[in-house]
């Protein structure tokens, strides 16, 4: 990624999941184009719909933004499902992975942007020893177990999966993309262990986020079975192994880079 006289050289694209976000998403979809405005001169904001309930569509679809696309389906699918449509629908050599309600700091993005000159994934990271973060005892608790679960059964190199914003060189995306199949809660878990197979470098970067709400025991439950999922794929079956040439060669993403 260039720097040139203080603004990204290259083509962004930012990608968002939104599930009843109606409260929020107009607010949000502002809040990135400033930011990224401030730093890039080309980007494109995807914010995939995963058939929200609220509204949320039609708020979307009410936004004058020339950056902005919007993809839209009927049926909830899950956060990684969301993620991936919207990820191969971007054109940008670039792309940051935002959470819809996710807030973002400038100091935060900038960082990101000088760190993807030599990283291929960038994380934020509530491990990191100079983040800040408020949350419940218990999710903090339920946090770490999954954690060392996740690098236990599949050698993801990173100490957190699961903080609301990551970004990466497209051309790694690619390779990594076709070989996802979680949809819901450990898209994310999979995504980096898949990126630590191919040996890619992953950099970790301080958050400041104020996590208030809990999981249910239905969601904690869905993670460890998507976990057990992956370490199954991973360690018995080995198909990630298996196919991860093979299926790198035969995705062409939109923009050849």
């Amino acid at each position: 990624m260039q720097l040139v006289n203080g603004f990204v050289k290259d083509r962004v694209s930012v990608v968002m999941p939104a599930y009843n976000e109606a409260s929020c998403i107009g607010r949000s979809v502002a809040e990135v184009n400033k930011r990224f405005e401030a730093v890039c001169q080309d980007y494109e904001i995807i914010v995939v719909d995963d058939g929200s309930k609220d509204g949320t569509r039609g708020i979307l679809e009410g936004l004058s933004d020339k950056n902005l696309k919007m993809v839209g389906y009927d049926t909830n699918q899950g956060k990684g499902h969301a993620l991936k449509l919207g990820l191969y629908r971007a054109t940008g050599q670039f792309a940051f992975l935002i959470d819809s309600d996710s807030e973002i700091h400038p100091k935060e993005l900038l960082s990101y942007v000088e760190a993807l000159e030599s990283a291929d994934f960038v994380i934020g990271s509530k491990r990191h020893p100079l983040s800040t973060v408020r949350t419940p005892a218990m999710r903090m608790f339920l946090s770490l177990g999954f954690n060392v679960l996740e690098r236990l059964l599949t050698g993801m190199r990173a100490t957190d999966s699961q903080a609301g914003l990551k970004a990466a060189r497209s051309e790694a995306l690619y390779k990594v993309l076709p070989l996802l199949s979680v949809k819901r809660y450990a898209f994310d878990a999979e995504l980096l262990a898949v990126a630590s197979l191919f040996d890619f470098k992953i950099v970790e970067l301080p958050v400041n986020i104020d996590l208030r709400a809990t999981f249910s025991a239905r969601q904690v439950f869905r993670m460890l079975i998507d976990l057990l999922g992956i370490a199954y794929r991973l360690r018995i079956r080995r198909w990630y192994q298996r196919n991860k040439l093979s299926m790198a060669k035969t995705y062409s993403p939109i923009i050849p880079w």
